[in-house]
């Protein structure tokens, strides 16, 4: 039945062509886009997902700036210790020199004093964007803002790192970011300054001192302080200065100021250098050894003369701490005692700086291999958030054209079915 009211026919044909535009509409959006899912409407799921993993790429792209940073940091001091490690060689040279009797030991100890010179210059520039990862690692930390580890033989936590940021990590819980933790190396030649403020010495800090009788030895354990409450803990803090005082026959002081990040285990190590070099520089038979044997580690200090010698020791706080390097600047082989002293004392001194530059070249490695991950990772997100929105161009392409045939064929339906109802009239003739 035909009708001047309604014509079904137009109606369908309109819908159709609506239909029609309605897709066209979408897949000129991806054509013009590039994406098949331009907002949560299209795929509220798929939408979420790819922010998500967009704000990562983000993060990922700021992380590769640190990580760049951070490698450009270590290789400056890298290239430092390396540089510090030659000149420390060519020192040992010198002083090797200054063993034989018949050199000018005057002229030789200008040469050392020059070379020392210059390593305190390298220290110095040795930074990139102001942090310098040779300097002195006593940074007027205070008790109140150390965590510590109160074990057995064990530091603070200071200033003695830097942290690069090397990732995030996502899991169900949340994100957290994660670093690199990057140790300075204290390679200054600046000498320390001895604590003079209060005494801490007690059963805890410093034990053993006493006499030695000859061919014999003794063990200094160095235990470090917990008593105090202001300290938090803390066995050891920077400033605080160990001190073995009044061995027979040195004049000197020997001292060994904690720098941050210092533990019983470095004190012991650093007493001990310290002895053999002034006992060296006094041409005396006195040795020192690091004695690990018994529950926290020790300085012992063997007599190999036929006399008995005497011994005290202290602690105290408010020390300003050496550089790593600083027994370099109390070298002097203008004697022959001098000169047999420094020859003791250079190879521990190159060894820190070989130790350092190896430090270094580790860390900048692991950065280095982090950074390409990350860089590969970017790549890997990038990839799968298109895969989950972008459009398939070579589909959109022929649906377009596909489109385009049926939006003509739908407007020619129209046409036609708009035209029905003059057949009616014919039958008014």
């Amino acid at each position: 039945m035909s009708s001047i009211l309604t014509n079904n026919g137009a109606m369908v044909a309109l819908q159709t062509m609506m239909s029609i535009n309605k897709n066209m509409g979408k897949v000129q959006s991806e054509i013009s886009t590039g994406k098949a899912v331009g907002s949560a409407k299209d795929n509220a799921a798929v939408w979420a997902i790819s922010k998500v993993m967009e704000s990562d790429v983000k993060g990922f792209k700021a992380i590769s700036d640190s990580l760049s940073l951070g490698s450009s940091t270590i290789a400056v001091a890298r290239s430092a210790s390396e540089q510090i490690t030659d000149l420390l060689t060519e020192i040992k040279g010198k002083i090797v020199n200054s063993q034989e009797d018949n050199v000018d030991r005057t002229k030789i100890q200008a040469d050392v004093a020059a070379l020392r010179d210059q390593i305190g210059s390298i220290v110095g520039a040795a930074q990139f964007n102001g942090l310098n990862l040779l300097s002195n690692r006593q940074g007027g930390t205070t008790v109140a803002n150390i965590v510590g580890n109160t074990g057995a033989g064990a530091g603070i936590l200071g200033s003695s790192e830097v942290n690069v940021l090397s990732s995030l990590d996502r899991s169900s819980t949340g994100v957290r970011s994660s670093s690199i933790s990057v140790g300075k190396a204290d390679l200054g030649t600046q000498q320390r300054t001895a604590g003079a403020g209060t005494d801490i010495a007690s059963a805890t800090a410093a034990t053993g001192a006493g006499a030695i009788a000859a061919a014999a030895s003794l063990t200094i354990a160095i235990v470090g302080d917990t008593g105090t409450a202001a300290r938090g803990g803390n066995k050891v803090i920077a400033g605080d200065t160990y001190t073995i005082a009044g061995m027979t026959g040195i004049s000197a002081t020997l001292n060994y100021v904690a720098r941050d990040g210092d533990s019983t285990t470095d004190i012991a190590k650093g007493l001990v250098a310290r002895v053999n070099f002034e006992a060296k520089k006094a041409g005396l038979a006195y040795t020192a050894e690091l004695d690990t044997s018994g529950s926290n580690p020790g300085v012992k200090i063997t007599n190999n003369t036929a006399a008995s010698i005497t011994t005290t020791s202290a602690v105290t706080t408010g020390g300003t701490a050496g550089g790593g390097l600083e027994l370099l600047r109390e070298v002097d082989v203008s004697t022959s005692a001098g000169a047999e002293a420094a020859l003791a004392a250079i190879e521990g001194l190159t060894q820190t700086a070989i130790q350092a530059a190896s430090d270094f070249g580790t860390a900048q490695k692991r950065i280095d291999v982090q950074q390409d991950f990350v860089t590969s990772l970017v790549d890997s997100l990038k990839s799968g958030i298109g895969s989950m929105v972008d459009a398939n161009m070579e589909e959109a392409s022929a649906r377009l054209q596909a489109l385009q045939v049926q939006q003509q064929l739908a407007t020619q339906s129209l046409s036609i079915a708009n035209q029905a109802p003059q057949n009616i009239l014919a039958l008014f003739r």
